[in-house]
Protein backbone atom coordinates (compact mmCIF):
# COMPACT_ATOMS: atom_id res chain seq x y z
CA UNK A 1 0.00 0.00 0.00
CA UNK A 2 1.74 3.36 -0.90
CA UNK A 3 1.50 6.87 1.20
CA UNK A 4 -1.16 8.56 -1.34
CA UNK A 5 -3.76 5.15 -0.78
CA UNK A 6 -3.15 4.83 2.66
CA UNK A 7 -4.00 8.70 2.97
CA UNK A 8 -7.18 8.82 0.95
CA UNK A 9 -8.30 5.78 3.32
CA UNK A 10 -7.51 7.54 6.51
CA UNK A 11 -8.97 11.10 5.23
CA UNK A 12 -12.15 9.17 3.99
CA UNK A 13 -12.33 7.57 7.21
CA UNK A 14 -11.90 11.43 9.10
CA UNK A 15 -14.94 12.63 6.93
CA UNK A 16 -17.01 10.00 7.51
CA UNK A 17 -17.14 8.85 3.72
CA UNK A 18 -16.46 5.11 5.25
CA UNK A 19 -17.09 3.63 8.32
CA UNK A 20 -14.49 2.26 10.43
CA UNK A 21 -15.52 -1.38 9.40
CA UNK A 22 -14.67 -0.20 6.05
CA UNK A 23 -11.39 1.52 6.65
CA UNK A 24 -10.64 -1.79 9.19
CA UNK A 25 -11.35 -4.25 5.92
CA UNK A 26 -8.89 -2.03 3.79
CA UNK A 27 -6.21 -2.24 6.30
CA UNK A 28 -6.48 -5.57 7.32
CA UNK A 29 -3.73 -6.49 5.34
CA UNK A 30 -1.69 -3.56 5.83
CA UNK A 31 1.68 -5.04 6.39
CA UNK A 32 1.70 -8.50 4.60
CA UNK A 33 -0.15 -10.73 3.39
CA UNK A 34 0.00 -14.92 3.63
CA UNK A 35 -1.72 -16.51 -0.07
CA UNK A 36 0.26 -20.00 0.78
CA UNK A 37 2.85 -19.80 -1.81
CA UNK A 38 3.64 -16.66 -1.34
CA UNK A 39 3.83 -14.10 1.68
CA UNK A 40 2.93 -10.50 0.07
CA UNK A 41 5.31 -7.30 1.63
CA UNK A 42 2.59 -5.06 1.12
CA UNK A 43 4.26 -2.63 3.03
CA UNK A 44 6.67 -2.21 1.27
CA UNK A 45 5.90 1.18 -0.57
CA UNK A 46 5.82 2.99 2.61
CA UNK A 47 8.82 1.72 3.65
CA UNK A 48 10.95 1.96 0.24
CA UNK A 49 8.65 4.10 -1.99
CA UNK A 50 8.08 1.09 -4.28
CA UNK A 51 6.18 -1.83 -4.12
CA UNK A 52 7.70 -5.27 -4.11
CA UNK A 53 8.22 -6.56 -7.87
CA UNK A 54 7.83 -10.41 -8.75
CA UNK A 55 10.22 -11.80 -10.01
CA UNK A 56 8.59 -14.57 -13.16
CA UNK A 57 11.08 -16.77 -13.64
CA UNK A 58 10.28 -20.15 -11.69
CA UNK A 59 7.16 -19.39 -10.80
CA UNK A 60 3.58 -19.88 -12.88
CA UNK A 61 1.29 -17.94 -14.44
CA UNK A 62 -0.95 -19.18 -11.80
CA UNK A 63 1.17 -18.05 -9.04
CA UNK A 64 2.14 -14.37 -10.43
CA UNK A 65 -1.67 -14.09 -11.25
CA UNK A 66 -2.50 -14.66 -7.70
CA UNK A 67 -0.16 -12.07 -6.52
CA UNK A 68 -1.16 -9.20 -8.82
CA UNK A 69 -4.89 -10.23 -7.65
CA UNK A 70 -3.78 -9.47 -4.36
CA UNK A 71 -1.13 -6.41 -5.00
CA UNK A 72 -3.19 -4.33 -7.40
CA UNK A 73 -5.69 -3.57 -5.48
CA UNK A 74 -3.31 -1.90 -2.88
CA UNK A 75 -0.59 -0.18 -5.55
CA UNK A 76 -0.78 2.38 -8.37
CA UNK A 77 2.00 0.25 -10.20
CA UNK A 78 2.83 -3.24 -10.41
CA UNK A 79 5.40 -4.92 -12.20
CA UNK A 80 6.91 -8.76 -12.74
CA UNK A 81 10.09 -9.47 -14.40
CA UNK A 82 11.33 -12.36 -16.61
CA UNK A 83 8.08 -13.34 -17.70
CA UNK A 84 8.19 -15.55 -20.80
CA UNK A 85 5.62 -15.08 -23.65
CA UNK A 86 3.59 -18.39 -22.91
CA UNK A 87 2.94 -17.41 -19.28
CA UNK A 88 2.13 -13.80 -20.36
CA UNK A 89 -0.55 -14.88 -22.12
CA UNK A 90 -1.97 -16.24 -19.19
CA UNK A 91 -1.82 -13.68 -17.51
CA UNK A 92 -3.12 -11.25 -19.84
CA UNK A 93 -5.91 -13.30 -20.54
CA UNK A 94 -6.79 -13.33 -16.72
CA UNK A 95 -5.69 -9.47 -15.75
CA UNK A 96 -6.80 -7.81 -18.97
CA UNK A 97 -5.26 -4.33 -17.52
CA UNK A 98 -1.81 -6.08 -17.87
CA UNK A 99 0.63 -5.07 -20.45
CA UNK A 100 3.22 -7.02 -21.77
CA UNK A 101 6.74 -5.55 -23.21
CA UNK A 102 8.00 -8.75 -25.10
CA UNK A 103 11.04 -7.14 -25.34
CA UNK A 104 12.11 -6.67 -21.66
CA UNK A 105 9.94 -9.40 -20.50
CA UNK A 106 7.84 -7.62 -18.53
CA UNK A 107 4.16 -7.36 -16.87
CA UNK A 108 3.40 -3.67 -16.11
CA UNK A 109 -0.21 -2.96 -14.62
CA UNK A 110 -0.66 0.88 -14.40
CA UNK A 111 -3.55 2.52 -14.90
CA UNK A 112 -1.21 5.34 -16.09
CA UNK A 113 2.91 6.31 -16.53
CA UNK A 114 3.60 7.67 -13.24
CA UNK A 115 4.90 11.18 -13.23
CA UNK A 116 8.53 11.72 -12.92
CA UNK A 117 9.55 12.52 -9.68
CA UNK A 118 12.86 12.16 -9.85
CA UNK A 119 15.67 15.26 -10.30
CA UNK A 120 17.11 14.74 -13.99
CA UNK A 121 17.04 11.79 -16.48
CA UNK A 122 18.30 8.44 -16.47
CA UNK A 123 20.17 7.24 -19.76
CA UNK A 124 19.87 3.62 -20.59
CA UNK A 125 23.13 2.92 -23.04
CA UNK A 126 23.39 -0.55 -25.07
CA UNK A 127 26.48 -1.55 -26.46
CA UNK A 128 25.05 -3.90 -28.73
CA UNK A 129 21.55 -4.64 -30.72
CA UNK A 130 21.56 -8.01 -28.68
CA UNK A 131 21.82 -6.42 -25.36
CA UNK A 132 18.55 -4.22 -25.72
CA UNK A 133 16.02 -6.91 -23.68
CA UNK A 134 18.50 -6.32 -20.57
CA UNK A 135 18.10 -2.40 -21.49
CA UNK A 136 14.47 -2.24 -22.05
CA UNK A 137 14.19 -3.88 -18.21
CA UNK A 138 15.87 -1.30 -16.96
CA UNK A 139 14.62 1.49 -18.97
CA UNK A 140 10.85 0.23 -18.24
CA UNK A 141 12.31 -0.34 -14.18
CA UNK A 142 13.48 3.01 -14.32
CA UNK A 143 10.54 4.66 -16.01
CA UNK A 144 7.48 2.90 -13.79
CA UNK A 145 9.55 4.52 -10.74
CA UNK A 146 9.26 7.89 -11.64
CA UNK A 147 11.63 8.88 -13.65
CA UNK A 148 12.41 10.74 -16.98
CA UNK A 149 14.30 8.04 -19.34
CA UNK A 150 15.99 8.07 -22.37
CA UNK A 151 17.49 5.08 -24.50
CA UNK A 152 20.23 5.05 -26.65
CA UNK A 153 20.80 1.89 -28.32
CA UNK A 154 24.21 0.15 -30.16
CA UNK A 155 26.86 2.12 -29.22
CA UNK A 156 29.77 0.02 -28.75
CA UNK A 157 33.37 0.45 -28.67
CA UNK A 158 33.77 -1.16 -31.88
CA UNK A 159 32.26 1.59 -33.07
CA UNK A 160 33.25 4.41 -30.77
CA UNK A 161 32.24 7.17 -33.15
CA UNK A 162 28.30 6.24 -32.35
CA UNK A 163 28.70 6.83 -28.68
CA UNK A 164 30.63 10.32 -29.09
CA UNK A 165 28.03 11.65 -31.51
CA UNK A 166 25.56 10.95 -28.04
CA UNK A 167 27.83 13.41 -25.87
CA UNK A 168 25.02 15.98 -25.05
CA UNK A 169 22.81 13.11 -23.96
CA UNK A 170 25.70 12.01 -21.74
CA UNK A 171 26.15 15.18 -20.57
CA UNK A 172 22.41 15.94 -19.36
CA UNK A 173 21.72 12.75 -17.38
CA UNK A 174 21.79 12.43 -13.91
CA UNK A 175 22.20 8.86 -14.04
CA UNK A 176 23.69 6.12 -16.71
CA UNK A 177 22.61 2.33 -17.45
CA UNK A 178 25.67 1.07 -19.84
CA UNK A 179 24.50 -2.22 -20.41
CA UNK A 180 27.42 -4.32 -22.43
CA UNK A 181 28.37 -8.37 -23.17
CA UNK A 182 31.39 -9.52 -24.95
CA UNK A 183 34.61 -8.00 -23.09
CA UNK A 184 32.07 -5.23 -21.21
CA UNK A 185 34.63 -2.31 -22.12
CA UNK A 186 31.65 0.10 -22.46
CA UNK A 187 31.08 1.79 -19.15
CA UNK A 188 34.48 2.70 -18.37
CA UNK A 189 34.77 4.44 -22.10
CA UNK A 190 31.37 6.41 -20.59
CA UNK A 191 32.80 6.65 -17.00
CA UNK A 192 35.63 8.66 -18.30
CA UNK A 193 33.44 11.03 -20.33
CA UNK A 194 31.15 12.16 -17.38
CA UNK A 195 30.96 13.03 -14.08
CA UNK A 196 27.45 11.34 -13.14
CA UNK A 197 27.12 7.47 -11.61
CA UNK A 198 27.19 4.95 -14.38
CA UNK A 199 25.65 1.74 -13.56
CA UNK A 200 27.42 -0.77 -15.49
CA UNK A 201 25.39 -4.48 -16.50
CA UNK A 202 27.16 -6.83 -17.34
CA UNK A 203 25.17 -9.52 -20.08
CA UNK A 204 25.50 -12.98 -20.97
CA UNK A 205 26.31 -12.20 -24.45
CA UNK A 206 29.09 -12.75 -26.23
CA UNK A 207 31.48 -15.79 -27.71
CA UNK A 208 32.71 -19.01 -25.80
CA UNK A 209 35.57 -16.99 -23.43
CA UNK A 210 32.61 -14.55 -22.87
CA UNK A 211 31.62 -17.41 -20.56
CA UNK A 212 27.95 -16.18 -20.02
CA UNK A 213 28.94 -12.62 -18.80
CA UNK A 214 31.60 -13.29 -16.57
CA UNK A 215 34.61 -11.62 -18.74
CA UNK A 216 32.21 -8.30 -18.89
CA UNK A 217 31.45 -9.01 -14.97
CA UNK A 218 35.25 -8.76 -14.32
CA UNK A 219 36.16 -5.74 -16.74
CA UNK A 220 33.68 -3.88 -15.50
CA UNK A 221 34.98 -4.76 -11.39
CA UNK A 222 37.91 -4.14 -12.59
CA UNK A 223 37.11 -0.86 -14.14
CA UNK A 224 39.90 2.08 -13.42
CA UNK A 225 37.08 4.58 -14.22
CA UNK A 226 35.97 6.05 -10.39
CA UNK A 227 32.29 6.78 -10.84
CA UNK A 228 30.89 3.03 -11.91
CA UNK A 229 29.35 0.40 -10.18
CA UNK A 230 28.71 -2.61 -10.94
CA UNK A 231 25.32 -4.98 -10.85
CA UNK A 232 24.87 -8.73 -11.38
CA UNK A 233 24.88 -10.53 -14.98
CA UNK A 234 21.51 -9.93 -17.18
CA UNK A 235 20.25 -7.59 -14.01
CA UNK A 236 18.56 -4.52 -15.61
CA UNK A 237 15.75 -4.68 -13.32
CA UNK A 238 18.66 -4.05 -10.50
CA UNK A 239 20.04 -0.96 -12.30
CA UNK A 240 16.84 0.83 -13.27
CA UNK A 241 16.16 0.62 -9.34
CA UNK A 242 19.41 1.64 -7.98
CA UNK A 243 19.49 4.46 -10.72
CA UNK A 244 15.89 5.37 -9.81
CA UNK A 245 17.05 5.46 -6.04
CA UNK A 246 20.11 7.72 -7.00
CA UNK A 247 17.67 10.33 -9.07
CA UNK A 248 15.37 10.76 -5.94
CA UNK A 249 18.50 11.36 -3.45
CA UNK A 250 17.18 14.75 -1.65
CA UNK A 251 20.19 17.39 -1.36
CA UNK A 252 19.37 20.05 1.27
CA UNK A 253 20.61 23.33 1.03
CA UNK A 254 22.96 23.93 3.80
Amino acid sequence: MNKNRLTRILRNLQRGDISVDDATDKLTHFVDEDISFATIDHHRSLRKGFPEVIFGEGKTSDQIIGILNKMIPQEEVVLATRVDTEKARCILSAIPMCRYDEEARMIIWAPHTPEPTGHGTVLVLSAGTSDIPVAREALLTAQYMGNRVQAVFDVGVAGIHRLLSQRDALERATVIIVVAGMEGALPSVVAGMVNTPVIAVPTSIGYGVSLGGKTALYGMLSSCSSNIAVVNIDNGFGAGYMASSINHISISAS
